[in-house]
């Protein structure tokens, strides 16, 4: 990707670009739609990535083509206003930069990727924080990942309109290879989780893409604040699902809307399955860390109902291929799936799924395996 990067960057700018950054997408193994409830998540960063090529220019003006959309963006850091599209992301990291009291320069460059667009795996935090080190490393600033990926949150949430929580911003800011990343969002606290020498995570596209920000994301984000509002009538020191355990959501489940108690009973729940595979993971037991991840995408699909008739099928046909477990990843909606397979079965269960999901569908789904990558770098050229 650099060479191709650098080639794009000198036919568009006539000389090599100074810097080169890349920020990669994720999986998230379990914890899904925990984070904006204060809970607990496990992701994965993937070695696929949004990279870019620059180089620093000597105003506040910023030039940047984009390979994948063959698009071509320029505007100057005092005029932001543009918050549609891949050029909002640009405009919204700036925005959220400056915000924050950061003296941005200009620079121009070049960005591709290869992480799918709609898929789940978070190109859209991606592009955030390869766009933020891009800032950082042509303005001279500290590069702090959990300040940093704040800041695209906030990006996100404030300026391209999508209200998501932390979770894929930090994996992507501070992923570790070989490693997944255990993040309590009350507090930001991660801890480095090994990934099992055995394990391979194969991510299985649906082609049956989603957008977040006309899904029904900010309606369960809604749901869940109206379970805690009602809620706290019984238990008043509590202020997200996070505070909530099972027994307790149990015992006070009459105080709820079916619909509500529902939404709740996922996020409590699943919040005990990311501890549970957590420890699973740390004694290398892959067939508990499968039956937690099942758990969690019937949970996701029954009361979170936020799956689809093909993220049920690839899940369907993942476990009936051999995995050993399988789920949905990202907020749902289409997108993608993810298995947990022993290293020996993986390409084979990869092509097994395909082969029967395309016939059974007509779509054009396909299956990659991926590690478990750093996070957001910089490559001085």
């Amino acid at each position: 990707m650099i060479d191709i990067l650098t080639a794009a960057f000198i036919d568009r700018f006539t000389s090599p670009p100074e810097i080169v950054v890349r920020a990669p997408g994720r999986v998230n193994l379990i914890g899904e739609h925990t984070d904006y409830n204060d809970g607990f998540v496990l992701p994965m960063a993937i070695d696929r990535a949004v990279w870019v090529a620059l180089r620093p220019r000597p105003d506040r003006q910023v030039h940047l083509h984009s390979l994948d959309f063959a698009q071509h963006i320029a505007f100057s850091l005092d005029a932001l206003h543009e918050r549609k599209g891949w050029a909002g992301y640009a405009q919204g990291v700036a925005w959220a930069l400056q915000e924050a009291g950061h003296a941005l320069r200009g620079w121009e460059g070049v960005m591709a990727g290869n992480v799918p667009i709609g898929a789940g795996l978070s190109s859209s935090a991606a592009t955030e924080l390869a766009l933020a080190r891009a800032f950082a490393a042509v303005s001279n600033l500290p590069w702090d990942p959990t300040e940093m990926a704040l800041l695209a949150q906030r990006a996100e949430n404030q300026w391209v309109g999508v209200n998501c929580g932390i979770m894929d911003q930090l994996i992507s800011a501070a992923g570790v290879a070989g490693h997944a990343l255990f993040i309590d969002t009350r507090d930001l606290a991660t801890q480095t989780v090994p990934m099992p020498e055995d394990a391979r995570i194969v991510a299985l596209y649906s082609d049956a893409p989603r957008s977040l920000a006309s899904s029904a994301y900010n309606q369960r984000r809604a749901e869940c604040e109206e379970a805690v509002q009602l809620l706290q009538t019984a238990l008043p020191g509590i202020t997200a699902l996070r505070d909530v355990s099972p027994q307790q959501l149990e015992a006070h489940r009459r105080l709820l809307p079916l619909v509500i108690y529902r939404r709740a009973r996922h996020v409590v729940t699943e919040n005990d399955r990311v501890l549970d595979s957590v420890l699973a993971m740390r004694n290398n037991d892959l067939d508990a860390l499968g039956a937690l991840m099942l758990a969690s995408h019937a949970s996701l699909r029954d009361d979170y109902e936020v799956s689809s008739r093909e993220l049920d099928l690839l899940v369907e046909l993942a476990v009936n291929a051999g995995a050993l477990g399988a789920r949905l990843t990202g907020a749902g909606f289409g997108g993608c799936a993810i298995a947990l397979c022993r290293a020996q079965d993986a390409e084979r269960i990869a092509d097994d799924v395909f082969g029967e999901y395309n016939q059974r569908t007509g779509l054009k789904g396909y299956a990659f395996a991926t590690a478990a990558a750093d996070g957001a770098k910089i490559y001085t050229m």
